[in-house]
């Protein structure tokens, strides 16, 4: 069986989950090379590869300065480092492995595909919800006629309310200017799913939302502008109490690691080392006291082609969770991601049928429902062209559901109804 070979651009936690996918396929992959700043993140990928040191570099440039070294370039920097490194790598030849978003402007995305497609390589977009069991799944019911012709669509994006104060108020995503706006950062996941279960494409959209919770003006009488201060009279009962999710942990839950792996400048970090971070580092502050200017809920309403709309709630104020209604024109179906069960209603029969996700075929376990390790054996079989599946979709359809997103915040900046035909020619013009 032909292995691919890889290199890695960026060492985060989206990079290093897919290096260990692909790691733990030693038939399909081998990974020959990493680019990352950080030194403990960079010696990990080494370590787990045995990567000569060669081959291991701080910066992108220096190991896209090189000639090709491999089939696959994976690229996981920061939204607003995905440009320049993609569009070299491109340029080098290798297919590309891009984590989503594609780039935090429309312009830049549409430069992407057009290197991508003049250069004859394919360049596949972490859209990983389409490879999980889950979304494969209600995939396949819509496509099987079940619930008839597909007239609306509604999602649930619930981010979370301490996943929202992790990333989007304290963390890597608080700033628009410095990543991508949100419903590009965060639900362009979405924008995907809705656009792959509806087959048609966006004619209009609108959007309302803004940033109405984690403002200052909300912040507790007399709270300080860092938890790890210890005098917030709300300090007890806070649920965003950064000493509570980040050092104490008594949850258990994965705030404290991905804090950890964020800022951890060499392995086994202790408490006593993320207690200085929280003291000069964004995830110490107050929610309330942030530098944060991401949207904390937003809707985003689409019309598509035929007639057939769709709405996208995205927002803070939940446990977290996606949750997806599809109303079609012989039933309806209602399925939350984290449930093992899809309920259709049928409506000739006035039955109610549960397809349990678990008794399908798809078996797929791992991060993003399953979905981080998808991407990654299906990625082999499209690129050695026994590819068989639904859920990879080209460099094309990525960013035309990104372009979703852009036009989503045109309209909600100015008030207004966006086209996307018009919203595209605009595009065409400024690249002229």
């Amino acid at each position: 069986m032909k292995k691919l070979s890889v290199i890695i651009i960026g060492a985060g936690g989206r990079g290093r989950t897919y290096c260990r996918n692909m790691h733990a396929m030693p038939d399909k992959y081998e990974v020959v090379g990493v680019a990352e700043p950080v030194e403990v993140k960079r010696n990990e990928i080494r370590d787990m590869c045995g990567l000569p040191e060669e081959n291991c570099f701080a910066d992108w440039r220096e190991i896209l300065s090189r000639p090709k070294m491999a089939d696959i370039a994976v690229i996981a920097t920061m939204d607003s480092m995905h440009y320049e490194p993609a569009m070299k790598a491109i340029s080098l030849g290798y297919h590309l492995l891009l984590e989503k978003p594609v780039a935090p402007t429309a312009k830049e995305c549409l430069e992407i595909a057009k290197a991508a497609e003049e250069k004859g390589v394919s360049v596949i977009v972490c859209h990983v919800l389409r490879y999980t069991p889950f979304y494969k799944t209600l995939k396949s019911i819509v496509d099987s006629g079940m619930i008839g012709k597909v007239m609306s669509v509604e999602q649930i994006e619930g981010v979370g309310d301490i996943h929202f104060s992790h990333s989007f108020v304290r963390g890597l995503w608080h700033s628009e200017k410095e990543t991508s706006p949100m419903v590009i950062a965060k639900t362009c996941h979405d924008l995907d799913i809705i656009q792959w279960l509806i087959g048609k494409s966006c004619k209009k959209v609108s959007s309302f939302g803004e940033l109405t919770y984690f403002r200052e003006e909300n912040a507790p009488e007399g709270s300080p502008r860092r938890c790890v201060d210890g005098t917030c009279p709300e300090k007890d009962t806070c649920p965003y109490n950064a000493y509570a999710l980040y050092i104490e942990n008594k949850d258990g839950l994965w705030w404290k690691k991905g804090f950890s792996h964020i800022v951890a400048t060499h392995e086994n970090f202790t408490d006593e080392e993320l207690l200085e971070k929280l003291k000069e580092t964004d995830w110490g502050l107050c929610v309330f006291h942030a530098n944060n200017d991401m949207p904390d809920h937003q809707i985003v309403n689409m019309e598509f082609e035929g007639g057939v709309n769709a709405t996208l709630n995205l927002n803070a104020f939940n446990e977290g969770g996606r949750y997806t209604r599809i109303f079609g024109t012989k039933g309806e179906v209602y399925a939350f991601m984290s449930d093992e069960n899809i309920h259709i209603h049928t409506f000739a029969d006035k039955k109610d049928h549960i397809v349990s996700v678990k008794e399908t075929e798809e078996t797929i376990a791992g991060g993003h429902g399953g979905g981080d390790v998808g991407i990654v054996y299906d990625l082999y079989e499209y690129l050695c062209g026994i590819y068989q599946g639904v859920s990879v979709a080209d460099i094309g359809v990525s960013v035309s559901n990104h372009l979703i997103g852009f036009a989503a915040e045109e309209a909600r900046h100015g008030d207004t109804v966006v086209s996307l035909d018009t919203f595209r020619e605009k595009l065409s013009c400024q690249n002229d």
